[in-house]
């Protein structure tokens, strides 16, 4: 699971890397995964989360408080 997103689950895509004589081969299109540590005050500690760059700034605008709630009601053990 290294390049998953742990808020918004975001995973990498697949597709198709074209040549100049246009030769298909497999490619990856991994999400910006940053891993960030927060602190969370309800629990009094601090817990790092492995976020997509996209994710930091939804921490940002809705608080890490409701960042962890969110992530944990997707089932994953923060």
């Amino acid at each position: 699971m290294s390049a998953h997103c742990m808020l918004t689950g975001a995973q990498p895509g697949f597709g198709n890397r074209i040549s100049h004589s246009h030769r298909r081969t497999s490619r990856r299109f991994d999400p910006n995964i940053q891993s960030k540590r927060y602190w969370l005050p309800s629990e009094g500690r601090y817990v790092r989360l492995r976020l997509s760059a996209r994710a930091v700034r939804t921490v940002d605008t809705i608080g890490v408080e409701a960042a962890v709630a969110r992530i944990r009601a997707r089932g994953v053990r923060v």
